[in-house]
């Protein structure tokens, strides 16, 4: 039985042909004309178009200027500038929220010492991580002409007035935006300091002058454009932490 003779009808109908996609109107300077026309509210609701858009010259005679150009350029130039300033003004406000919350973190962490070795522990090793610089050191002025042996691990004699000398008698932090690391201030860690970092710590009237001193291997990760009140809170907390684990009064 030959099945190919017995054909169903519907096999003899042709199958559709597949539909072209439309093709996009093409638009000319009718048509955008035309469809502003009928939407005489588009540029309201994209604003930014205006930017771009070159109105007409006007022709007011042969002697006359239109300073309509120079005026929608300079327009532009201030829209650009303020989205610049905008912009670094973001970034700042970010950096300076990060740099909140690492000093609060270095608070919390020295107000949780247990002990005054634990406390100088904490300065010299987990303020680095939470401050994201490479070294931290605290440096006490010695008031012996003989040599004195340091009482603790990370903390650093320093010669009488050397706190005045980094810091200056009128200010309390000292930013520099790069420099090579004093061996004196900075200890072993000196090498990998390029951008520091002085603060002032002033325990007692019946304390010797204190340093606290960050040092970060990047050029410019402190500059004297910043802003000193977080590390100043930073300074004062640490010596009236010391202040209490020595049975001092601060002053």
């Amino acid at each position: 039985m030959d099945l190919t003779k017995d054909k169903s009808p519907l096999a003899e109908v042709a199958a559709p042909a597949p539909k072209k996609a439309a093709a996009a109107p093409k638009l000319d300077d009718a048509a955008v004309a035309a469809y502003l026309k009928a939407h005489p509210d588009f540029l309201l609701k994209h604003p930014g178009l205006l930017e771009t858009l070159t109105p007409p010259e006007m022709h007011r005679g042969d002697t006359v200027v239109d300073m309509q150009q120079f005026m929608l350029q300079r327009h532009r130039s201030e829209i650009a500038g303020l989205k610049t300033q905008q912009s670094e003004l973001v970034t700042l406000s970010r950096l300076n929220l990060t740099g909140q919350a690492r000093v609060h973190a270095s608070v919390l962490a020295l107000l949780s010492a247990q002990s005054f070795e634990h406390l100088i522990q904490i300065v010299t090793t987990d303020l680095a991580v939470l401050l994201d610089t490479d070294v931290v050191t605290i440096g006490v002025e010695t008031t012996s002409a003989q040599p004195v042996k340091i009482p603790l691990s990370g903390v650093l004699l320093l010669q009488p007035g050397m706190v005045e000398a980094m810091l200056g008698a009128d200010r309390d932090v000292r930013l520099i935006a790069e420099t090579d690391g004093e061996p004196k201030v900075f200890g072993s860690g000196a090498g990998l300091v390029k951008s520091a970092a002085y603060m002032r710590v002033h325990v007692s009237s019946k304390a010797p002058n204190g340093l606290l001193s960050l040092g970060s291997r990047k050029i410019d990760t402190f500059h004297p454009g910043q802003g000193t009140e977080l590390l100043h809170f930073l300074a004062r907390t640490l010596a009236i932490v010391i202040a209490g684990w020595l049975d001092l009064t601060p002053d």
